[in-house]
């Protein structure tokens, strides 16, 4: 018999919804409202172990390695989707985050009964993508137990791999798997057992946090803008040009201008106006600063008085380590 005085948290009844089924909707929604305003203290208690993740994956990538998501149902999801939107985002190359999924493609969309089950289907889905020594698995568990999760774990391991844990209960086995194991405890979700809920928001969020804070300290951020963004649509071309305008304080014009000359890149484009050189020029000073715009700006601060045609196009103050891009200019 099952002691449900002992159930790990994330299957534990929720005293706040008992009455679900009798409360008016604007009652149920308050108390789910408020179960989910407990996400983001219960995150920040693992922001230490979090941020141990991010090195770890910063360290994966620059010596040539993979950020590699595994993962079962809703955990799958999100670590498939966090891998999907950092290309776009951060035009990161094809493969160099990956999502796995128990089950495959397929478990996208429906469930696939029992490959969440099979520790030989995660080392099976790891070697197919070539995992090695260089690359960094992170195993996403919202219960901490399941098997998919901590065959992909150990798998990696063995091969030489730097692995990270996320779960959802305090002493969760996958933890047992991994260099560095988050662990964040949301309580009782507020459907019991539904792990899509508060434990989904939770992994969504430290998702984020080990993807964007990764990206920053490869350089793919100048201030707080998205540099490496890749304008693949009207929305996102407008938004490069709002970038350029923001990091350089040059007219709409003059950005872009800038970028059709520098293929779309806004890093590259902010370092012409910046610097008052030329596409190659500029490639050329990224590149010396391992694609970091503030140190390819501190590079130009010499030649920081550009002549006046470039200036009446492009109001930029020489480059401060400290103050970071100037504000968007008013509309």
């Amino acid at each position: 018999m099952v002691d449900l005085n002992h159930l790990a948290a994330t299957e534990a009844r929720n005293p706040a919804t008992a009455g679900a089924d009798s409360m008016t909707v604007l009652d149920f929604l308050t108390t789910m409202n408020q179960e989910d305003h407990k996400v983001a203290p219960a995150v920040a208690k693992a922001l230490p172990a979090i941020a141990q993740a991010v090195e770890l994956v910063v360290a994966a990538i620059e010596r040539g390695g993979r950020l590699v998501y595994a993962g079962a149902g809703t955990s799958g999801r999100l670590g498939l989707l966090d891998a999907a939107e950092c290309p776009p985002t951060f035009d990161t190359p094809p493969g160099l985050i990956v999502g796995l999924i128990a089950g495959g493609e397929a478990a996208m969309t429906q469930a696939v009964e029992g490959a969440e089950d099979s520790p030989a289907l995660a080392e099976g889905q790891l070697d197919g993508i070539g995992l090695g020594p260089a690359d960094v698995l992170v195993g996403i568990a919202a219960s901490g137990r399941t098997p998919f999760v901590i065959g992909a774990l150990a798998h990696a391991r063995r091969l030489g791999a730097a692995t990270v844990s996320i779960a959802c209960n305090p002493g969760a086995e996958v933890s047992r798997h991994a260099d560095v194991a988050i662990e964040v405890d949301n309580g009782p979700e507020v459907l019991t057992g539904s792990t899509r809920l508060k434990a989904g928001t939770s992994q969504k969020l430290i998702l984020n946090m080990l993807s964007t804070a990764s990206m920053v300290r490869l350089g793919k951020v100048y201030g707080n803008l998205m540099v490496d963004v890749r304008p693949t649509n009207q929305k996102l071309l407008a938004r490069a040009v709002s970038i350029v305008r923001a990091a350089t304080g040059c007219t709409q014009r003059a950005a872009e201008r800038a970028l059709a000359q520098s293929g779309q890149r806004a890093k590259t484009a902010i370092v012409m106006l910046a610097a008052d050189v030329d596409a190659e020029a500029a490639e050329r000073r990224l590149a010396a600063a391992g694609g970091f715009v503030r140190d390819a700006l501190s590079e130009a601060a010499p030649k920081a008085a550009p002549k006046a045609a470039p200036k009446a196009a492009c109001h930029t103050a020489p480059p401060a380590a400290a103050a970071g891009p100037p504000p968007a200019p008013a509309a």
